[in-house]
This record gives structure tokens, C-alpha cells and sequence, in this order.
């Protein structure tokens, strides 16, 4: 099984860390290929960039599909979701509702936690997509914006445990997601210290794309009733063009 990791941001430490994690979780019979996003943003922080990055995450996924059996969106908010299941015939998984289908199965209400009260009503907008609005218990943030984006695993870990904290005494909730690719890997760091359930969502879109492919059958990905229709297009890249206009690209 080959799975493309697709991080619309433009930094490659983040990509790197959600591929050794993607690794872990997928096992040794599947190939993961981590791509990163050469234009754009460092890192996406508001529904304009997410709109922006999902483009360019489109021409990413184009460019790349020989071979690849699912992709994954590795950013939360899950940029050019809608529009990459339209455009692909096969499994593309969006970290942030993958996270979000998980704690539904998990216990009966979640909560977001990330790094930056920017990301809030984005964050709610991703639960209201994903239609599990109502079992979410909200999204906590820091009450400001952290100065330096680097290494916020160690820089933010005492207040990302204090807001997961928060969420599981005050708004009830069962599980935990820790939103936004710059906090891939700390819910193992601090599962021990949160009285719920903590979710890291590239973990579960892989284990998601995982299944997915298990459990369905390529062709019918190209059967679909409801794609898009075949037109030409201008100023794409010549695989996106192709897809788009119904072509055969690899």
C-alpha cells in the first residue's frame, strides 16, 4: 500500500514529524510518501490561507498519484478536502475530520485544543463540515498568538495540557484533539497527564486511510455519479489540467 502525505504547509520539520508518526502508525507494508508544499504559507492559520493552500494541495495530489493507493491532507482544517475527493478516484482523508470521527467513536463529546486563538472559528467551522457540531465541547486556545512557531511541542506543552485540562473539567469533554500540524506527536507526551481520551489527528487519518483502502474497491471510485464535469482549463499545472478535463493523467 502507497499513501500520499500531502502538507500544504511549507515546512518541512512539520512534514517530517507527521511522516515518522505516519510511519509508526501505518506499519512496514505501507510505503508513505510525505510531500511538501514549495509555495503559499509557512504555516496555515485562517480560512483565506486554507482556501489558498487547498489549491496548491490539489496541484500537489495531481502531480503525484502514480501508484498511490489514498492521500492524506496533513494540515488541520483539512484545506481542498471536498474538492480532492471530487477531483481523485480514491480515498483522501483530511486529518482534522479523521480526528474528529475518531473521538465520535470514542466517547460522546470532544473538544479542539491548539496553539493560537486565530484558529478558532476556523476550527469550528471544520466541526460544523464534518457534522459532528454537536458533539463538540468548543476549541481552546492560548489567549495569544506564540512568538516563535518553532519547536511548540516543548514551548507549549504546560498550556496545552492546562486547556486540555480545561476542556475535559469544564466543558465535559471525553477525548481531546490536539488541532494543527505544529502539536503532530505531543498527545502520546501528554496523554498521561489529561484526565480524557487525547487524539493526535495524523495518527488517525492514517488509520483511516488505511481501512479505507481495505475496505473499498479502486473501480468504484471511477463509477461515481456526482463528479465534476470535463471542461478545459487555463493556468494549472498539466497533470490538474488533465484530471480536470477528464483525461487519463498517469
Amino acid at each position: 500500500m502507497r499513501i500520499l502525505l500531502v502538507n500544504p504547509n511549507m515546512s518541512t520539520d512539520m512534514t517530517d514529524t507527521m511522516a515518522d508518526i505516519a510511519r509508526q502508525i501505518a506499519g512496514p507494508d505501507v510505503d508513505v510518501v510525505p510531500l511538501t508544499a514549495t509555495r503559499g504559507f509557512p504555516y496555515i492559520a485562517s480560512r483565506a490561507e486554507a482556501q489558498i493552500a487547498g489549491g496548491i494541495a490539489l496541484e500537489m495530489i495531481a502531480d503525484n498519484l502514480s501508484g498511490v493507493d489514498a492521500v492524506i491532507l496533513a494540515a488541520f482544517g483539512d484545506p481542498g478536502l471536498r474538492a480532492a475527493r471530487e477531483l481523485f478516484d480514491l480515498p483522501v482523508i483530511g486529518m482534522a475530520e479523521a480526528a474528529m470521527m475518531n473521538a465520535a467513536m470514542l466517547g460522546e463529546r470532544f473538544s479542539i485544543v491548539t496553539f493560537s486563538p486565530v484558529m478558532r472559528l476556523w476550527y469550528l467551522d471544520c466541526a460544523q463540515d464534518s457534522g459532528l457540531i454537536g458533539r463538540c465541547c468548543g476549541v481552546r486556545t492560548p489567549s495569544s498568538h506564540p512568538a516563535d512557531m518553532r519547536d511548540m511541542r516543548t514551548s507549549l506543552r504546560d498550556d496545552v495540557i492546562g486547556l486540555a485540562r480545561q476542556a475535559a473539567e469544564e466543558d465535559s469533554a471525553d477525548v481531546i484533539i490536539l488541532g494543527g500540524a505544529p502539536l503532530a506527536g505531543m498527545a502520546k507526551d501528554i496523554a498521561g497527564d489529561v484526565p480524557a481520551i487525547v487524539i493526535d489527528p495524523i495518527a488517525a487519518a492514517v488509520a483511516q486511510a488505511t481501512a479505507m483502502v481495505r475496505i473499498t474497491h479502486p473501480a468504484s471510485f471511477a463509477r461515481r455519479m456526482r463528479k465534476p464535469l470535463a471542461k478545459p482549463s487555463l493556468g494549472l499545472g498539466p497533470a490538474l489540467t488533465a484530471i480536470v478535463a477528464g483525461e487519463q493523467w498517469f
